[in-house]
């Protein structure tokens, strides 16, 4: 019988989505990484927090590395620490551009291209799960937002590029879209403006989320998809 724990490492991990994912990947039986630019230490042993933002260089590596040294593999990333600011093009400033490219993109990056290194130093293969958005897909007026559009697409593709790559070393890779979800993010006086824009009349739930990564890591013939969690909003309307 085979009695490794598998091991998992949650970016954002501070609050919403992120949060949720670290005891729903507990129920799984993981041990977690959770971690966010702030958070507290978990009291549960098969839990590590790492404080760091995932925008700034080496802090990818860092994680990653403290995850090997607590837990010693790595089997799941879940790509799940972003950054979404809504304005007219021409309004985006240079510190726009580099926060939202530094948290979406290199975030991505540097954790992406070391939690790999570690899955290909062992058999067994991994998975990387990212979080991106359907607006990637369905563009809205109501809603300017390119730069979520450059660094989301962004990770659309390079998606389908890495399952590719990685797929005869059992690597797989995956993308939840979504919609608009309810998070903390996200101010009560707005939720039914936001709940119109779906064709389901709702909102997104976090728990709509998380079922869709726990559906994906129990998927094990699914790679290279973008699964869309949105209410049908990229279906159209």
């Amino acid at each position: 019988m085979n009695t490794v724990q598998k091991v998992a490492i949650v970016t954002g991990a501070s609050r919403g989505i992120g949060a949720a994912l670290v005891p729903a990947y507990r129920e799984l039986g993981y041990a977690v990484t959770a971690t966010a630019r702030s958070l507290e230490e978990s009291s549960d042993p098969d839990v590590l927090t790492v404080s760091g933002d995932v925008a700034e260089p080496g802090v990818g590596a860092r994680i990653v590395d403290a995850t090997l040294s607590r837990f010693g593999r790595i089997d799941t990333l879940v790509n799940n620490a972003g950054v979404f600011v809504a304005k007219p093009f021409t309004e985006y400033t240079d510190e726009d551009y580099d926060l939202v490219t530094g948290v979406n993109l290199r975030g991505f990056f540097e954790t992406s291209r070391s939690a790999v290194a570690a899955m290909l130093s062992r058999d067994g293969g991994g998975h990387v799960v990212n979080l991106s958005t359907s607006l990637v897909d369905h563009a809205s007026s109501q809603a300017p937002s390119a730069l979520a559009s450059l660094t989301k697409g962004g990770l659309n593709a390079v998606t389908r590029a890495l399952a590719i790559e990685y797929a005869a070393r059992g690597i797989r890779v995956n993308t939840v879209a979504l919609g608009v979800i309810r998070t903390p993010m996200h101010p009560p006086e707005t939720y039914e403006g936001l709940a119109a824009s779906h064709p389901l009349g709702r909102m997104g739930e976090i728990d709509d989320v998380v079922n869709a990564i726990v559906y994906l890591e129990n998927a094990p013939f699914v790679t290279g998809e973008t699964l869309h969690v949105d209410g049908g909003q990229s279906a159209g309307r």
